[in-house]
């Protein structure tokens, strides 16, 4: 009896962390990397922000970023001033 119980624990175990795995990785694909500040300020008209607590060096704004550190990291490149926003308006 303790070793059937000890199999269907294994199992599903098994089979927990194999479905664990696929949201994790289905997660870090949904990011999407834009080509350029254009095509990013289509869809986040202030542009990304790492955090909501970062402030703006490059002098004053129209909008108000979007708070996304995933989005922020994959667009990365299109911070030129290096104050954790990207592309901001």
């Amino acid at each position: 009896m303790k070793r059937i119980f000890a199999i269907i624990l294994s199992f599903g175990l098994v089979l927990g962390l194999s479905f664990g795995a696929n949201d994790i990785a289905s997660a870090k694909t949904k990011v999407k990397t834009y080509k350029n500040c254009t095509a990013l300020n289509k869809d986040y008209k202030g542009g990304v922000a790492r955090t909501s607590s970062v402030k703006n060096k490059g002098g004053k704004t129209k909008y108000k970023p979007h708070v996304s550190k995933a989005l922020y990291d994959a667009n990365k490149k299109s911070d030129r001033d290096k104050d954790f926003i990207a592309c901001e308006k």
